[in-house]
């Protein structure tokens, strides 16, 4: 048995036992949420370089997965619209897929040195209609695909998370040497006897220099 299946024996079971544990939200947490964007989240949207998707599958597996680009590369169609353009990755289309099973996702738009987020979930659908394209090109030319999110939600979100992770403050951020490189990670996840450290940084390397193709 793994800590997972051990801990489950006496999780909390339902929704009135977590409310046994916690108060209920005030008031502006509530009313603060909304089904369409004002002219104000439309602005913030408009500053954000990264968007993190949320999707589930058919049989409720669950993803989460970063966009970015520059300020503005999500665009707002209408008030209760916004369009994601895909960019090149690494073609596993995770996302999409999950958005075509079932039509659903959730973003959360992060703008670099702000602590405040903004949530948003809704329906979800991924085309390839050529006049839609043509408007998301961010990155200098029109993507093969974009997701688009008809809101049903959107909520800005507090900013306690990014303050406590002390996400925009260098003077929290662990050293290099304390942290596990990016192609040690990669060489331990792949387990293929040969290949070395060396080979996925010049990989790793290759990649950055066409990532926005």
């Amino acid at each position: 048995m793994d800590a997972f299946d051990s801990l489950r024996l006496d999780a909390v079971p339902d929704h009135e036992a977590l409310r046994r544990v916690y108060a209920l939200p005030g008031d502006a947490a509530v009313r603060k949420q909304t089904t369409e964007l004002t002219e104000e989240t439309r602005r913030l949207v408009a500053c954000a370089s990264l968007v993190l998707i949320a999707s589930v599958d058919a049989e409720g597996n669950c993803d989460v997965s970063p966009r970015g680009g520059p300020a503005g590369f999500v665009t707002v169609l209408d008030p209760r619209t916004v369009a994601i353009p895909d960019a090149t990755g690494n073609k596993r289309l995770d996302t999409w897929q999950n958005v075509i099973a079932t039509g659903r996702a959730g973003l959360l738009f992060v703008v670099p040195g702000r602590t405040t987020t903004l949530r948003m979930n809704g329906r979800a659908c991924v085309s390839t209609r050529p006049e839609l394209l043509s408007r998301l090109t961010a990155v200098g030319k029109p993507p093969a695909s974009a997701l688009v999110l008809g809101i049903d939600e959107v909520y800005p979100h507090c900013p306690k998370s990014l303050m406590r992770g002390g996400v925009w403050q260098p003077d929290s951020w662990l050293p290099p040497e304390a942290q596990p490189a990016s192609a040690e990670v990669t060489l331990a996840q792949l387990r293929m006897p040969g290949l070395t450290i060396a080979d996925i940084q010049r990989t790793e390397a290759e990649a950055l220099k066409y990532r926005y193709e």
